[in-house]
């Protein structure tokens, strides 16, 4: 059985990214030049990465639900839906979002480059909703101080967290991915004595060493983001967040982006912080971070994006573009030791 060939969702984090949100202008032909792009992705981010393949380039392309039903007919992804805002101590806001390019490199020229020449070729048939550059800050910090949540799975238990399986075979090799945008009110977060910073967090602020659980807030983010199953198995996703920011307009922030191989994932750990677990118990992180976008895109195969230039002109039928044959990735069986959002987290680093 053949493997599929996947978006490279579990690509090394870099120094460097662009997080585009795009949507797509009512009529035909926008949709058309959608699925044309789609079918010669790869081929683009080649001839723009072939100057130095050790700049380690990539791009993840995510499809919105809305959009989904004006390219395709037939079966929908099990878990794509609009983002669904919450409304708690804090809100979380829901934002239009019809296609996201998650561009990596180690260099922002790259990253760049390739941003340019997709906004070129798609024109007039998008629109764009938020284009944020994200940077390697210092130790990788974000910009609140805290190298926060640096837990992400690594080798199969990264894959079987972000990676469709078997419990949605039509879209095996898939993978879902949530974008916000927070602000930070840096005075006010400046203002609270490190000790409190850090029972905010749930971490030591220099060290980066985690409290032991006993000693955590229940308010804590790392203590609000953990999550398990029935079976007390961690459920983990994969953040791949950046500091951005616009230091002549005060503009300060991180962008969370969280891979996952279903949202309920990611939805569970955003309500805990926004609504609280108990309600009332929120995410005292949310007193100086603002979220001010919220969107939801379902991750497709590589393969299946490159059939789709097979369909410009009409709409795609779904089961003309899946592999059925390709080998499911196994289950997931828990793993990993940290829940956190984290809000500038890392893993290995190449």
């Amino acid at each position: 059985m053949a493997d599929v060939e996947r978006q490279p969702v579990e690509a090394p984090l870099t120094s460097a990214a662009i997080f585009m949100v795009l949507t797509v202008n009512e009529g035909e032909a926008p949709c058309r030049a959608i699925r044309a792009l789609c079918g010669d992705l790869a081929s683009l981010i080649r001839a723009v990465g072939f100057r130095n393949a050790e700049a380690g380039l990539s791009c993840v392309m995510g499809l919105g639900a809305a959009l989904w039903d004006r390219l395709f007919d037939g079966a929908k992804p099990q878990g794509l839906h609009p983002f669904q805002e919450i409304r708690g101590a804090h809100h979380a806001v829901s934002t239009p979002g019809d296609i996201l390019f998650h561009i990596r490199a180690s260099g922002m020229d790259y990253c760049f480059e390739l941003a340019t020449q997709l906004v070129q070729r798609l024109g007039a048939a998008v629109s764009v909703q938020d284009e944020t550059h994200g940077f390697k800050f210092f130790d990788y910090r974000d910009l609140l101080g805290f190298v926060d949540g640096t837990e992400n799975p690594a080798g199969r238990p990264l894959t079987e967290a972000v990676i469709i399986g078997d419990e949605d075979p039509l879209f095996a090799g898939g993978s879902y991915v949530i974008v916000q945008k927070y602000l930070h009110d840096l005075a006010k977060w400046n203002a609270i004595p490190v000790e409190g910073q850090e029972r905010i967090i749930g971490r030591h602020k220099l060290s980066d060493v985690e409290f032991p659980d006993a000693e955590k807030a229940p308010y804590a983010h790392n203590v609000l983001t953990n999550i398990s199953d029935e079976q007390g198995r961690q459920l983990q996703i994969l953040r791949d967040n950046m500091p951005f920011g616009n230091a002549a307009h005060g503009e300060f922030g991180t962008y969370f982006i969280g891979y996952a191989r279903a949202p309920d994932r990611i939805e569970k750990m955003l309500n805990n912080m926004f609504i609280g677990d108990p309600p009332g118990n929120y995410d005292r992180l949310l007193d100086v971070s603002r979220a001010v976008t919220g969107s939801l895109f379902f991750i497709p195969t590589a393969d299946f994006l490159e059939r789709l230039g097979d369909f410009v002109d009409e709409k795609a039928p779904v089961d003309a573009l899946v592999d059925r044959e390709a080998a499911a990735p196994p289950a997931p069986t828990g793993g990993g030791t940290d829940g956190s959002l984290g809000l500038g987290a890392l893993k290995e680093r190449k």
